[in-house]
């Protein structure tokens, strides 16, 4: 692997270490396939990158799952191949959409549950504390679903979500 590659992997895998998302390795397969100017069997990603064939098999499989990864045969072999997604704007809304949208999705849940549960002498505290919560989400949800259809986050569609506080006055 010449230089330019080597950083890459590195530093895609340890992006993907703290990503929460993917493995260390799975940014490494990644990164070297993205370089790549074809298709690379397992046996070639693993020798590569000096990791065994099961390892590297069990990790490409996860990166085909967020389709970051495409499995392609090539004419005269028997063996799967495999190939970076290159579209790094599908490829974000896919795991903006499957991965931070549906937490987005659990804090609005939890937060209209606990809503509803709120009782006694704390309840308006809660339902202030979680109003504002609800906002932000709420937003955050909106642009994530703007995002993920390829569309222009909408100010309309946030004003729908974030009520608008007049603002504050200033005290000289």
């Amino acid at each position: 692997m010449d230089r330019s590659t080597a950083i890459f992997v590195d530093g895609m895998g340890a992006a993907a270490a703290t990503s929460g998302i993917l493995s260390q390795l799975q940014g490494r397969i990644f990164a070297l396939l993205y370089l790549h100017d074809g298709p690379l069997a397992l046996e070639e990603i693993a020798a590569e990158l000096e990791q065994s064939k099961s390892n590297v098999s069990v990790n490409i499989r996860g990166l085909v799952e967020w389709h970051l990864v495409r499995r392609t045969r090539i004419g005269g072999s028997r063996k799967d191949h495999y190939e970076a997604a290159t579209d790094f704007w599908r490829v974000m809304q896919e795991i903006m959409e499957r991965r931070f949208r549906w937490n987005v999705r659990q804090v609005l849940a939890a937060a209209a549950e606990a809503g509803r549960a709120a009782e006694g002498r704390h309840a308006a505290l809660v339902h202030g504390r979680l109003a504002a919560l609800r906002a932000f989400f709420s937003a955050i949800d909106v642009g994530i679903g703007a995002f993920t259809q390829g569309k222009p986050l909408d100010p309309e569609a946030l004003r729908n979500v974030i009520p608008l506080a007049p603002p504050r006055s200033r005290r000289s």
